[in-house]
């Protein structure tokens, strides 16, 4: 226990799909102190893939467990002397995880993956949340869900997805009988971790995050939580005791999981017995340490792209078709928590320089850099390019994994920057699709906030996003909002705050730079953006308009205004 006016800290662990990483911050400011970082061991920078099977991606949770240890007990060793840290000053411990990434457990609520007979089993392993292997049984559980009549959707969108807990179990019981008859429960990552610190790993008395089974397993109060076993018993009736073997109350994160277990504690340098918030998605952690609050939307910017908001509970909020979820106490306590995303946007840019981009910007210095200077001298539709950010499916607003990446109007004189600056714009037409979705269900977005690594590192596309959805772009203060969000929910569970809203104001904020829309700009990418949408509802709609005849001439006469050619 701190002593009276010593300093007092909490502790964020961000398990994230390459690394784990743990902050050390002064809860008084939310200034970080110390932080160390582990990169999984397992697989390609930590994901367990499948060349003959592009749709999977798993783990080893061995990394989870290992990587705990290193990265607690590297930020305690690395907190400078000035500080004022001493152990006995950390407060809370929060913990935030990607997600929906399930794990087949024995009645221990160990990883089965753990046993020697499936120690080389990728079912076994923990099914990571891009892992699309289950988009057969997404599509039958969105159709069970309407053809019974169900309210299962409402809360997620209108379609259930292929990265959702469960459908991959679905999966698993279809492709992987003999995993799925040997684990006795499945458990998400966000559950695991907490459960495993705190000594509480009984998957029936394992606090379940309110987050992760709201957002994922259709988890909702209006139906007594999770899916009844009459719809599961339609879908396959092994499932019900996967429901059977589930806490009957998910919890939010401002609650605790437990306290630290006296084993871990001495593995990691601390003291046993501090209390440990219930878990959460990294996404939405990161959204409260960006300082998420109503009318603010949230964009975690990395691989992919989480876009959160919350609206006050007694607020009357309609179903949001395409939404991953409209959950109460989600992100905020005595919240609506409501998700939306893109399943690729990083991805799309590393996949351009990983197999297209010519040897003349790969060979020397950074790929992207190389290609960014030029791409960012390129006027607003001088290229004559146009692209769908689809390369990893759809999330939002379509549901659909099924859908593929397009490049429209290249010519025998296309650049790679052309190209590569298209798939930026695809990326932000992509983000100002979800912000119009969010209004046109009178959820105002008055401000965006961003995070992540390329917010932080990339001006160039902050000001893209920023010109095509119109609106200024900010920077999140904190470099790491996820662990920070993580640290400022152990910080409540340790009741250094009362509650979240007081730990942000306190904790959180956004850096003086603003990335604000050129006017000019603006009104050539609001031309564009009616052509990107021609094309989504074409591609991406059953009932869409087929005929495209328009928009290659439309692209080429943009291109020629642009450039001024007679």
């Amino acid at each position: 226990m701190a002593k009276r006016g010593e300093p007092r800290f909490a502790i964020g662990v961000d398990y994230g799909t390459n690394s784990v990483r743990a902050v050390i911050v002064d809860v008084a400011d939310g200034s970080e102190v110390a932080t160390s970082v582990y990169a999984y061991r397992g697989g390609d920078h930590g994901v367990i893939l499948d060349p003959k099977n592009p749709n999977l991606a798993r783990q080893n949770p061995a990394d989870y467990v290992e990587g705990f240890y290193r990265v607690v007990r590297g930020a305690i060793r690395g907190v400078s002397r000035d500080a004022g840290f001493r152990p006995e000053n950390v407060v809370g411990i929060g913990v935030d995880t990607t997600g929906s990434t399930p794990l087949p457990v024995d009645q221990d609520g160990l990883p089965l993956v753990f046993q020697k007979a499936f120690q080389n089993n990728p079912a076994a392993q923990a099914w990571l949340w891009k892992d699309h292997t289950a988009y057969q049984e997404a599509s039958e559980i969105t159709e069970k869900s309407r053809a019974m009549g169900l309210p299962y959707l409402a809360k997620c969108g209108g379609t259930y997805s292929s990265e959702w807990f469960w459908s991959k179990i679905l999966h698993c019981r279809r492709a992987h009988p003999k995993v799925f008859q040997a684990a006795y429960a499945w458990v998400e990552l966000a559950d695991f971790v907490p459960g495993f610190i705190t000594g509480n790993l009984k998957p029936g008395t394992m606090p379940r995050s309110i987050c992760a089974a709201g957002h994922k397993a259709m988890y909702h109060e209006d139906w007594g939580g999770l899916p009844s076993e009459e719809f599961l018993a339609a879908l396959d009736p092994d499932l019900v005791q996967v429901r059977r073997r589930y806490a009957d109350r998910a919890l939010p994160s401002d609650r605790q999981a437990g306290r630290l277990d006296p084993a871990v504690a001495k593995r990691v340098g601390l003291p046993p017995g501090i209390p440990v918030a219930v878990g959460a998605f990294d996404a939405h952690m990161g959204a409260v340490g960006a300082g998420i609050k109503p009318g603010t939307l949230v964009k975690i910017i990395g691989t992919s792209t989480c876009d959160m908001m919350v609206v006050p509970m007694p607020h009357e909020l309609p179903d949001i078709p395409g939404l991953c979820g409209i959950v109460p106490h989600s992100i905020v306590p005595g919240m609506y928590g409501l998700e939306a995303g893109q399943s690729a946007v990083g991805d799309i840019f590393n996949w351009f320089v990983h197999y297209l981009a010519p040897a003349a910007y790969t060979g020397k210095g950074d790929p992207h850099e190389n290609l960014t200077r030029q791409a960012q001298a390129l006027k607003p539709g001088e290229s004559g390019l146009l692209a769908l950010d689809w390369n990893n499916g759809n999330r939002t607003i379509l549901v659909d994994p099924l859908l593929t990446g397009l490049l429209v109007g290249q010519t025998l004189s296309t650049t790679a920057p052309e190209v590569y600056r298209a798939l930026v714009e695809a990326t932000a037409f992509g983000a100002w699709t979800i912000i119009r979705r969010f209004e046109e269900y009178g959820v105002a977005v008055k401000e965006v906030v961003n995070c992540g690594g390329i917010a932080e590192k990339n001006p160039f596309v902050m000001q893209l996003y920023a010109d095509i959805c119109n609106r200024p772009m900010k920077i999140s203060r904190a470099s790491q909002t996820c662990a920070l969000g993580a640290a400022i929910f152990g910080a409540v569970a340790g009741d250094a705050y009362n509650s979240v809203a007081q730990a942000q104001q306190r904790m959180t904020g956004t850096k003086p730079t603003v990335f604000r829309p050129r006017k000019a700009a603006a009104a050539v990418y609001a031309e564009l953006y009616s052509l990107y949408r021609q094309l989504h509802d074409a591609f991406g709609l059953p009932g869409g308009q087929g005929n495209m005849y328009e928009v290659m001439k439309h692209l080429i006469a943009i291109r020629k205004r642009v450039r001024g050619e007679k």
